[in-house]
């Protein structure tokens, strides 16, 4: 057997930049050459190899080392740090809307009791509180060193109007009596409640209202209602404008006659939605039919209650349409149409706008700070220029958080646009011929009737996979 010394004239011991791996490397083999993994494992220890070291890999080289004397072998490999869970933003209220997603025993049957279930909060009350972020496990180098763990990425409140936070910006607190509402981008709010006890019709008028609109009736031909916060309706809309920064929940069902629209800055739930102008950011969530109407969601389009239905009209989506029964029998033109998010992409220009005005903006003032920090340090600063030095580092603070609030926002929306190759048509029942599939750049044309199908990219081309119920 061999000692040491003799493995040296064999053997060479590499280690990775990061130190994260070790590799042994035969520069010469002849027929004397044979080791013990035990020696091989003191080798590579007397090269300040000691973690991570692989014992299988040493008894296969020991075994056969023929089969290893030309190529690199990886015989160590270290631990690196994994990162902590990232902290979170908890609420007073569940704000989630997974609740609002029809499940497979929904009968089509309305609760008139689901507008009551408002998420009030008086002045002065909590509303939401920053979780911490924890930290992650440490990792260990192959030459034994400890490497830091990492802290998970801390949350951070998205502000709207009428909320406080504490000193430490660590809770958030309600300003006024209303109602918590997320409106687009995330923004956590607390609206003031307007109610109307019956239909928005002529002894009403129209609405337009800095906050959350209650209606316990119906929203009549040719009214316009507007809210900063959500519109919550227990009856029905006709062909009228409902237009909310936050989410439009209807407990009736949308029958416009091709006239108005309903456009959410978050998501729209309604029962049933006829000939029918509709918009949400995020999710549009239907209860029994879809017919003859153009439907947009920048995120999901849902219809696949037991009565779900999908007929008619044009419905796109960013990244999900699911339905039960898309299409009918009589080969009813229908279009469905996923992977397309034309909103997230202008918003993506315009914030990367926002991204270089403010680096050209904290660039000047960079610049003015320069001449007035050297004044300050000769002690020629007048009081005037004392002001401008602190407004100045001011702006910067404030153009700074700018900065960083768009660049968050570019990697939210990058990352949901990569998204599109896992853009998909779900369909739990029958899609029937007529309908046309559009997924990203692809078009497909339905001719016969598919059951329990999902239709998504594969190849360069749309492929019919087996539906599995998420």
């Amino acid at each position: 057997m061999m000692d040491s010394s003799d493995l040296e004239s064999y053997l060479r011991v590499q280690t990775s930049a990061d130190k994260l791996s070790a590799f042994l490397t035969f520069s010469k083999m002849s027929d004397e050459f044979e080791c013990r993994p035990g020696d091989l494992e003191s080798f590579l220890k007397s090269h300040g190899v000691v973690f991570g070291i692989k014992l299988d890999v040493l008894n296969e080289i020991c075994k056969l080392p023929l089969a290893f004397c030309k190529e690199q072998t990886l015989v160590a490999q270290g631990k690196n740090a994994l990162p902590g869970k990232d902290g979170t933003v908890r609420f007073v209220y569940d704000m989630s809307d997974n609740d609002q997603k029809p499940s497979k025993e929904q009968n089509g049957k309305v609760n008139l009791k689901e507008v009551s279930n408002l998420k009030n909060v008086t002045r002065g009350m909590l509303i939401a509180e920053l979780v911490e972020p924890l930290e992650g496990e440490a990792g260990m180098t192959v030459t034994g060193e400890e490497l830091a763990s990492k802290l998970g990425k801390r949350a951070r409140f998205k502000l709207g109007k009428n909320v406080v936070l504490n000193n430490e910006q660590t809770a958030m607190y309600a300003a006024l009596d209303g109602l918590i509402t997320i409106t687009d981008k995330s923004k956590i709010n607390v609206f003031p409640v307007y109610e109307v006890n019956g239909d928005v019709n002529y002894s009403v008028g129209n609405i337009d209202f800095v906050g959350t609109v209650v209606i316990r009736g119906n929203v009549l031909n040719g009214f316009r209602v507007k809210a900063s916060g959500d519109i919550r309706v227990v009856g029905g809309v006709e062909g009228a404008e409902l237009e909310s920064e936050g989410s439009i929940d209807i407990t009736g069902g949308i029958m416009a006659s091709g006239k108005g629209f309903v456009k959410a800055g978050r998501n729209v739930k309604c029962s049933f939605v006829q000939e029918g102008n509709v918009y949400a950011a995020e999710d549009v969530i239907v209860s029994q039919s879809i017919m003859h109407s153009m439907v947009k969601a920048g995120r999901s389009i849902y219809c696949s209650g037991a009565k779900g239905l999908i007929v008619g009209g044009s419905i796109q989506a960013g990244d999900l349409v699911s339905g039960r029964t898309i299409g009918n029998a009589m080969s009813t033109a229908t279009s469905i149409e996923v992977g397309v998010n034309p909103s997230l992409r202008e918003e993506m220009i315009e914030q990367r706008a926002r991204i270089k005005e403010s680096r050209e903006s904290i660039d000047k003032t960079d610049k003015a700070l320069v001449i007035l920090d050297q004044l300050a340090a000769a002690g020629q600063l007048s009081p005037e220029r004392q002001a401008m030095r602190i407004k100045l580092n001011a702006t910067k603070r404030q153009t700074l958080q700018i900065a960083d609030e768009a660049k968050n926002r570019v990697l939210e929306i990058e990352k949901i646009l990569e998204g599109t190759d896992r853009s998909r048509v779900d369909v739990s029942g029958t899609i029937y011929g007529g309908t046309k599939i559009v997924i990203g750049r692809y078009t497909k044309f339905v001719k016969d009737s598919v059951q329990k199908a999902s239709f998504q990219l594969k190849d360069g081309d749309i492929a019919i996979a087996p539906y599995v119920p998420k």
